[in-house]
């Protein structure tokens, strides 16, 4: 028997993949097929995939070609997988003509001319174009600016900023000076990283302009306001997606999928903590912009909700402020108590902590080390220090990268699964909500 193997992305399978598949399969008896995850693409800055590793993986077992479908995750898997399988042929298109030249050691090398006219990247250059532009004058929009040129179809316009003096001096030249509503007819989306305070003003006229929206976390400071924009993004057929650039790394969503697959036992707690220091000079900030539960608060939550859920039994803050005349949280912790859980969320800008997570499980516990929110490596760990586990990921542009390309699957499909539930996003609303207005609230001076 003659055994065949090749390897691929398989995004937006077409009849090019399908006859590629077919003329590696004639080259011999038994054909494997390597399907690139999603992880692995990335470290090979291929960030524009638009379907998940599953769906790629059934595209291709639906066409019957395959005898075998493995999945590729690593540098040099080639050379293990032709060892491991006893593969007598390795075939790949002809636009790698030479690249894989080094495994002519370990068996036949052969490169296939690819079908004119057709390729995934072809396919997806081909969609629509979007307009993007974003509002505010946050620093990290210079990192949105930079993901947002590696997605096909994306052409970043300018930047609606207030402050110019704040914005990053490389990026100036994209400032737009126009009142938003003036701004947003040059845009399809928007991504919105104006002061906290402004969200709920500037999302709801761009809704109501009938333009996507992409949104720093919270969406707005109570939960009607928050289910307004949903009903408002609803009513006029356009996406709203939060922006926590942690839900969008590997590596956290491999720990998700991981505690819910019951690696660690049934969870009984959660810790996270979130927090960082501010210049002396805080004469450019608003009081919003200060609040370290508007800063960090939405990203300490998040992984307390996903894994959690929102319905718990109760919940106490507890603030310290510094003495000063804006009263602004330094430091807030927020306990959770579920009916058979509880979770502990710890925030601060001016206060300075361990930024670590730690999950407890009735079989062992997940460590992810500081910081967590840009989770690139983890570990289980159990009683037994010889069944641990350690977990590496790389994590591009802090996560951005791959959440402008859901950001616009889901604008051009309207069927993307958002990483961050409209339910949790409520509910991170209103603890916004109930820390302004006191409720369940304790206060004390630092």
């Amino acid at each position: 028997m003659i055994k065949v193997i090749t390897y691929g992305t398989y995004d937006l399978l077409h009849y090019g993949h399908i006859n590629l598949l077919k003329r590696a399969k004639a080259l011999g008896d038994y054909l494997i097929v390597g399907v690139t995850a999603d992880d692995f693409d990335r470290e090979r800055g291929k960030i524009n995939v638009q379907q998940s590793l599953m769906e790629r993986i059934e595209n291709v077992r639906a066409t019957g070609i395959a005898d075998k479908i493995i999945v590729e995750e690593y540098e040099g898997q080639k050379i293990d997988d032709i060892e491991r399988y006893g593969v007598d042929i390795f075939t790949v298109g002809s636009d790698w003509k030479g690249v894989f030249d080094y495994l002519k050691e370990y068996c036949k090398v052969v490169y296939l001319d690819r079908t004119e006219g057709i390729s995934s990247t072809q396919l997806r250059s081909e969609r629509q174009l979007m307009n993007f532009g974003a509002i505010g004058d946050a620093p990290y929009i210079c990192k949105f600016i930079k993901g947002s040129r590696l997605v096909d179809g994306m052409n970043f316009v300018g930047v609606c900023a207030t402050k110019a003096n704040s914005f990053p001096k490389c990026d100036r030249e994209f400032i737009v000076k126009k009142p938003v509503p003036q701004f947003l007819e040059s845009v399809d989306a928007v991504y919105i990283a104006s002061p906290v305070d402004k969200h709920f003003e500037h999302a709801s006229v761009a809704l109501a302009n009938k333009k996507h929206v992409l949104m720093e976390s919270p969406l707005a400071l109570t939960r009607s306001e928050c289910a307004k924009l949903f009903e408002d993004a609803k009513a006029n057929d356009c996406v709203l997606f939060e922006s926590i650039k942690t839900a969008y790394s590997m590596a956290y969503n491999r720990l998700l999928l991981l505690v819910k697959a019951g690696k660690i036992g049934k969870v009984v707690s959660v810790e996270t903590t979130c927090t960082s220091l501010i210049s002396d000079d805080k004469s450019d900030l608003s009081a919003a912009e200060l609040k370290s539960i508007y800063d960090w608060g939405p990203t300490a939550l998040l992984p307390v909700f996903q894994i959690l859920g929102t319905d718990y039994v109760s919940k106490s803050i507890v603030a310290g402020y510094f003495d000063n005349e804006q009263k602004t949280d330094a430091f807030t912790n927020i306990r959770f108590v579920y009916k058979d859980a509880v979770a502990s969320v710890k925030v601060g800008k001016g206060v300075k902590s361990e930024g670590e997570m730690i999950i407890s499980g009735t079989k062992g516990y997940i460590y992810v080390p500081a910081p967590w929110w840009k989770t690139e490596y983890f570990e289980i760990r159990y009683e037994d220090s010889n069944d641990n586990k350690r977990f590496f990921y790389q994590l591009d542009n802090e996560g951005i990268n791959y959440e402008l390309v859901s950001f616009y699957k889901d604008v051009e499909t309207k069927t993307a699964v958002p990483h961050i539930s409209k339910e949790i996003s409520l509910e991170i609303a209103g603890i916004m909500e109930d820390f302004d207005n006191g409720v369940d609230l304790t206060e004390i001076k630092i």
